[in-house]
């Protein structure tokens, strides 16, 4: 298997858990759409905990893939900014249904190895 299959087949995986983790969740008379870790984050800290460890499968990828420090950096910030804002109480839910972490990362991911 060559590396640009390997890459389209890890993005692949990545779109399809984003898009659970994101977006599978249509919000009825609205375009909009929540995803489990929004469900998940409901749960106070413990739910935050375990949209993180959810969010970790993003940067695991990136580095079986070899990517460098400054993509994998710009990742666990966008981890942690998703985890924190979601910590706050009734805004950090809305927050999180709107910051949609694993979406960021995996596009960060896809552009990154487009180049």
């Amino acid at each position: 298997m060559n590396t640009k299959t390997s890459h389209q087949e890890v993005l692949q995986r990545l779109e399809k858990f984003s898009l659970f983790t994101d977006s599978s969740i249509g919000v009825p008379f609205t375009n909009f759409k929540l995803g489990a870790e929004s469900l998940i984050g409901i749960l106070p800290v413990v739910g935050d905990l375990a949209g993180l460890l959810l969010s970790s499968y993003v940067l695991f990828e990136a580095q079986r893939l070899g990517v460098g420090w400054g993509i994998k950096l710009r990742i666990i910030i966008n981890m942690l900014i998703d985890f924190f804002g979601g910590l706050l109480p009734v805004i950090g839910d809305v927050f999180d249904a709107y910051f949609k972490a694993n979406t960021r990362n995996t596009r960060l991911l896809a552009r990154h190895l487009a180049q």
